[in-house]
């Protein structure tokens, strides 16, 4: 029993080694949140933000980031070192990036025509970034090629209180421009996007900037390929028709 008991504690302590890099960072794969800190501040933190209650928007029209997800990512800074070597999906022989660049493009240049200031973002979003409207543009992927449909999501914590607004007006107006179904499988990831991490990040958006992610679609599926690779006008359509409703009803347009 003597040596018997040492030898199962060995294989205990190395299998708990096992599932923390091997098996458990499977749930934690992609961008962050991967640490405690990367989660929003607990209520009883928001004393040391309390000089964004008497925030004003600065003067101005209305200013719009569109942010192309995984492009540049090996450019991006120290603090965002986890994000390189991370190229997001690939399907129908384009990268992810490639994907949301050109449907980035083709939103920029509507809401442009709308008198709308756009700038388009990489990975790195510029130190202590604000816009009236921020919304960073990926697409999906998933082994199993029958998973279809788009999904988006706000921050968990929404200093603005603007984001669920935005996100609703912009699923819908996605929706109908694209006929393609809505995803409910929102991740955890999603809404701790590394760009919302303004607590953490200085390379994140100002906490008073409106914020998504979208994931147009999953680039694994002939049906949204069909939408998101072959007519990103029509994504481009649904995220623009999205952005100007809520600008509109933010009185900013």
């Amino acid at each position: 029993m003597k040596l018997i008991l040492p030898g199962f504690i060995i294989l205990l302590i190395g299998g708990f080694f096992v599932w923390k890099t091997v098996i458990h960072k499977t749930d934690i794969s992609g961008a962050p949140p991967y640490l405690v800190d990367d989660n929003p501040p607990d209520d009883w933190q928001l004393d040391r933000y309390a000089y964004l209650r008497d925030w004003k928007r600065p003067e101005g029209p209305a200013k719009v980031a569109l942010q192309v997800g995984h492009w540049k990512n090996d450019e991006v800074p120290e603090e965002l070192e986890r994000l390189r070597g991370n190229t997001g999906s690939f399907g129908g022989g384009k990268a992810e990036w490639e994907v949301a660049y050109a449907i980035a493009r083709q939103t920029a240049s509507i809401l442009e025509e709308k008198g709308v200031g756009v700038e388009l973002l990489p990975a790195t979003v510029p130190l202590g970034y604000w816009a009236d409207v921020f919304v960073s543009i990926h697409a999906d992927g998933n082994t199993n090629s029958a998973v279809s449909g788009f999904k988006a999501a706000a921050p968990r914590r929404d200093m603005a209180g603007n984001a669920n607004k935005l996100l609703s007006l912009v699923e819908e107006a996605y929706q109908t421009a694209t006929n393609l179904p809505k995803d409910p499988n929102v991740s955890r990831n999603m809404r701790g996007y590394y760009a919302f991490a303004w607590w953490r990040y200085d390379h994140a958006v100002h906490p008073m900037t409106a914020s998504i992610i979208l994931e147009t679609g999953f680039l694994t599926n002939p049906a949204d390929r069909a939408i998101i690779v072959a007519r990103p006008d029509l994504a481009a359509k649904g995220i623009a028709e999205g952005v100007i409703a809520y600008l509109s009803s933010a009185n900013i347009f």
